[in-house]
């Protein structure tokens, strides 16, 4: 048993820590439906900081997404030893792609990176039921209207052409699948917001996943998207895989060496 945790009412928040650059344990995080006390001073890390910074600059206002994005990189740079290249499905104004890319010296790699998205919001042809039912296309149209959402892919090309690297795909998932060349995959990033894509994407790619490959999926955990959760619990269960829920909202799966 655990020695229960002190009140964090007791302890400075996080937004007062970051003016003195401390995130260390005693400081209260709470963002992005995330509230705790423990360790969080990888928000301090140089290297952190910078890739972030690069994340805020692509989208164009800070999401305080720092914890998320602190998985995305962690998982990226594990993958980045690994032999095969990358895919990001859902790339909208390219947050943690940048922050990706920067944090890692892309080019350096010798890597491609394969972004595939509509840059225009949902496809509403591949919306589930269970997805309009919790909402997708009213969020879809939300995201649209305040701006979250990209409308073209061309400051999305400008975002991008710093690195040599980078494919681009615009267009709706599944059928832009056949346009990712790459025949090893070492990290796949899914956040399309709804199921379908979501699915078809791991169908497509998971042959060409190398064992251990990490697979980040965006929102298996995350708040009003659990028709998706539900999708990708559906595939999991038929390889007999196992999916780490995170506080995050995100979920990580690994694909095993030997099925």
């Amino acid at each position: 048993m655990q020695q229960p945790s002190p009140n964090s009412q007791n302890f400075p928040s996080a937004s007062n820590a970051e003016e003195r650059g401390e995130y260390y344990q005693g400081h209260t995080y709470d963002q992005d439906g995330l509230r705790s006390i423990h360790n969080h001073e990888f928000m301090d890390d140089p290297l952190f900081r910078k890739a972030y910074a690069r994340g805020v600059r692509a989208a164009g206002q800070d999401y305080n997404w720092h914890w998320r994005v602190h998985v995305g990189l962690w998982a990226a740079a594990c993958a980045s030893r690994l032999d095969g290249d990358f895919v990001e499905c859902g790339v909208n104004r390219g947050f943690l792609s940048s922050a990706i890319m920067a944090y890692l010296d892309w080019d350096s790699l010798g890597k491609q990176f394969y972004l595939l998205d509509t840059f225009r919001g949902l496809d509403e042809r591949f919306v589930s039921a269970e997805d309009e039912k919790a909402g997708a296309f009213e969020k879809n149209r939300i995201h649209l209207s305040s701006g979250f959402y990209v409308e073209s892919v061309e400051p999305i090309r400008q975002n991008f052409s710093e690195w040599r690297n980078a494919i681009i795909v615009e267009g709706s998932i599944p059928e832009t699948l056949p346009q990712v060349h790459a025949s090893r995959i070492a990290y796949l990033h899914l956040d399309m917001n709804c199921s379908p894509p979501e699915v078809a994407a791991l169908e497509f790619f998971w042959e060409r996943l190398i064992g251990g490959a990490f697979v980040l999926l965006d929102d298996y955990a995350y708040h009003n998207y659990r028709s998706q959760k539900l999708a990708i619990d559906g595939f999991a269960k038929k390889r007999r895989l196992h999916i780490l829920s995170l506080p995050t909202g995100q979920g990580l799966l690994v694909k095993p060496a030997k099925e």
